[in-house]
């Protein structure tokens, strides 16, 4: 049974964004115009489940919308060339997954659009280290995905569970309020406690390092060996990318998922919301600090520096805090600085004109 635009979310609510997009689209190609989703994304060119079928088609050939690049879970419009389909413009996201590109060639890279839920995957056979949950939940709910955290590998656990213990005590100290899915990808375990967000309709990614097992996850819930998976390393317990793509995965329950490659660095990007919706508790704290601009160090009346030492708040969390905040900070002039200079190039070109 060949696949469908319904299949992977095309609900009336993405219909009517379509037609207006349709408008743009006929002002870059020719009809039929098609409209649909892209579930996976290589150099060049795209899978397009659309109203007719899957098919592909030329993703940088046309670019529209400020040179927004398509990635997996976008809604676009495929059109025709002489070149032959290519996707002529990108229907408006309700979310983005992103990060800052860690190359720099690009302020920032996408992920992957229009998100609903962000499974959090960690396998047991690690430490897991407070400051990199904090990025990951930065970056999933500044994309406005709801965060669930999933321990993998539980049948590798020491018998009396202590380790899959510890990390949900680390969980519940940095994200008291972040669900948290204890599974056995080879065994089962807990794997249908996770319907409770795969709902038909909604889009699920997969986000964690090399080895902590996303794809093996994904073929549990597929029922099949659809992604390949690779072992991890003895001594450090790292894992190579057997995931190189963004994959749009459809469950037979009808819910889908983006299958991400493993993400090392979590870079951030213009996410000072989400950044103090994680650090909650010292932003509440700094609105007693005696001065609006204390940077919570040697300050008197740093109302944070006393629930440090009071032992109320750890003091390397205060320290993650302040170097993620002065990271999106530095991110931001950098941005400004971009900015003037594009802003210093169209004034050239004006006067040469």
């Amino acid at each position: 049974m060949s696949e469908t635009a319904a299949d992977f979310g095309y609900s009336p609510a993405w219909e009517s964004a379509a037609a207006a997009a349709h408008e743009i689209a006929l002002q870059v190609a020719e009809p039929p115009l098609r409209t649909g989703r892209i579930v996976r994304v290589e150099r060049g060119e795209c899978d397009v489940v659309t109203t007719e079928g899957r098919e592909r088609v030329a993703s940088d050939s046309l670019r529209s919308q400020d040179d927004l690049a398509p990635v997996t879970g976008d809604w676009v419009v495929v059109g025709e060339t002489d070149s032959g389909s290519v996707i002529a413009t990108i229907i408006p996201r309700e979310s983005t997954l992103a990060r800052r590109d860690p190359s720099e060639q690009v302020i920032v890279q996408e992920l992957a659009a229009n998100i609903d839920h962000a499974f959090l995957v960690h396998g047991l056979d690690r430490p897991l280290r407070a400051g990199r949950l904090e990025r990951f939940l930065v970056l999933a709910w500044d994309s406005g995905a709801e965060p669930v955290v999933v321990l993998t590998k539980a049948d590798v656990d020491s018998d009396d569970g202590s380790g899959a213990s510890e990390l949900v005590g680390v969980i519940a100290a940095v994200a008291p309020d972040v669900p948290v899915c204890l599974t056995s990808s080879a065994t089962g375990l807990g794997l249908e406690k996770l319907d409770r967000w795969l709902k038909p309709g909604t889009t699920t990614a997969l986000l964690g390092e090399s080895g902590s097992g996303k794809s093996t996850l994904v073929n549990a819930l597929l029922g099949s060996e659809v992604q390949e998976t690779g072992e991890v390393r003895g001594g450090d317990a790292k894992g190579r990318h057997t995931t190189i793509t963004r994959d749009l995965l459809l469950l037979e329950s009808g819910a889908l998922l983006v299958d991400t490659p493993g993400i090392r660095a979590v870079g951030l990007w213009d996410a000072e919301d989400a950044l103090e919706r994680v650090f909650g508790d010292i932003v509440d704290l700094a609105d007693h600090c005696k001065f609006n601009d204390c940077s919570h160090g040697v300050e008197p009346g740093c109302a944070v520096q006393s629930a440090v030492e009071s032992g109320e708040v750890d003091a390397r969390r205060l320290d993650r805090f302040a170097i993620m905040a002065a990271e999106l900070e530095e991110q931001a002039e950098k941005q400004k600085q971009r900015e003037r200079k594009e802003e210093k190039r169209k004034n050239t070109r004006r006067k040469r004109r």
